[in-house]
């Protein structure tokens, strides 16, 4: 019985473990300053999820908690429902503040990782992944990048891995804030 405990509680926490990771063979970037990071963030492509499927206008927002986590607060417009959808979370650095590495959570103690893999210099786009390979987002401070930057960013992610042919590129206009 006890072995079988063991066995089960192991599998579990690989399990759990495997939410929080990184997609092999890329790492986080170092050197990072979330002060500069907060605030709000254009999803400007990504590949597609349920959790996201059909909106449009995705802006995802990030600040301080008083615990030393960072609140999100990711909100999209779905066209056809007519209506703003928004999620809270929080999220953790998983490797040490000064690593883009984080786990986040939306629902309760459930988590999943937050890996910018990509980072310009003045902190005005970004490449994000999940734990494989599966989730990607191109973010931006603002709205609409230029098409030399996008490109540069959907070639970058190509040659991670990604299967950038898949990408949705978001609508950033049409419905009012």
């Amino acid at each position: 019985m006890r072995l079988l405990k063991s066995t089960v509680g192991a599998l579990i926490a690989a399990l759990l473990s495997g939410c929080v990771g990184l997609p092999e063979g890329l790492s986080a970037v170092k050197n990072f300053e979330a002060e500069r990071y907060l605030g709000q963030w254009y999803e400007i492509a990504r590949l597609d999820h349920r959790f996201e499927r059909g909106l449009s206008q995705v802006t995802a927002d990030y600040s301080r908690r008083d615990d030393g986590g960072i609140a999100v607060r990711n909100r999209g417009y779905d066209r056809a429902a007519g209506e703003w959808k928004e999620a809270q979370g929080r999220a953790y650095f998983l490797d040490g503040a000064d690593v883009g590495r984080l786990k986040v959570s939306f629902f309760g103690p459930f988590y999943a990782s937050y890996n910018i893999i990509a980072l310009d210099a003045d902190y005005r786009h970004a490449l994000v992944t999940g734990p494989d390979r599966d989730y990607l987002w191109i973010l931006a401070r603002e709205p609409v990048l230029p098409a030399e930057t996008l490109r540069q960013l959907v070639a970058e992610a190509e040659s991670m891995g990604f299967a950038t042919d898949e990408l949705i590129y978001v609508e950033q206009d049409g419905a009012t804030r």
